[in-house]
């Protein structure tokens, strides 16, 4: 695997700037890689997530909790969800007391695609760090991520 200045053909000004595009540049190659690898679901990579955020969160979920749990903040979560409500994934169901608050969950049909892809380890991520990181690396990296986010 090239070095980032290789892979952009650039140099830079400072180590700190570097890091940045690195950072960037590595979000955007693991995000292309894991796009890819749900293709054959017929999901993206946001519907994914969000299908990942109700199987954790056991049962019903309002859509606002979904959202501010997403990895990538998306202004169309709605729009996503209903594609997965279409496609059988999860269920929807509006509060009585408030008619503008609305409720998901992931079906059982949700719940086994996640457990296919889960079974099939289609998810590079878990080859990916278990191939080039180690533990230890992984938990560094991991670690550094947090304190550049303060």
């Amino acid at each position: 695997m090239p070095t980032i200045s290789e892979a952009i053909q650039s140099s830079f000004e400072t180590d700190q700037h570097m890091a940045v595009v690195n950072i960037l540049y590595t979000a955007n190659w693991l995000k292309n890689l894991h796009g890819d690898d749900l293709k054959s679901y017929d999901i993206t990579l946001q519907q994914f997530n969000i299908l990942r955020i109700l199987r954790g969160g056991k049962d019903w979920m309002t859509m606002n909790d979904v959202k501010s749990r997403m990895i990538e903040k998306s202004p169309n979560a709605t729009r996503l969800a209903d594609k997965l409500i279409d496609a059988g994934l999860i269920e929807r169901k509006r509060c009585d007391e408030d008619r503008r608050v609305v409720y998901v969950r992931i079906t059982q049909k949700g719940k086994k695609m996640l457990k296919t892809i889960d079974d099939q380890k289609t998810m590079l991520l878990v080859d990916g760090f278990h191939k080039n990181l180690t533990t230890k690396e992984a938990k560094t990296l991991s670690d550094l991520l947090d304190k550049l986010r303060g």
